[in-house]
């Protein structure tokens, strides 16, 4: 299955590369997903993190997060 069209919520990952530097190594559980915003937990806080401006990798496999951007419910539908 692409990793693409899945339920992102309860999945791990790790941010490998950002616009803003200080998210680079950031890891995490995606706790909620907004059009634009995945929201992580991280060491007990809380992150959003902008979709278009990071890479990610799920389960070794990266992922630009332009791929991502929209309503989670109309990925998963198409």
């Amino acid at each position: 299955m692409d990793t693409i069209r899945k339920e992102l919520i309860g999945l791990t990952i790790k941010i490998v590369d950002s616009k803003n530097k200080a998210n680079i190594g950031l890891e995490g559980k995606i706790i909620d997903e907004t059009k634009n915003l995945l929201i992580i937990k991280s060491k007990g806080k809380i992150r959003k993190i902008i979709k278009k401006d990071v890479v990610i990798e799920i389960n070794k496999k990266k992922i630009r997060g332009e791929q991502l951007i929209g309503r989670p419910e109309e990925r998963l539908k198409a």
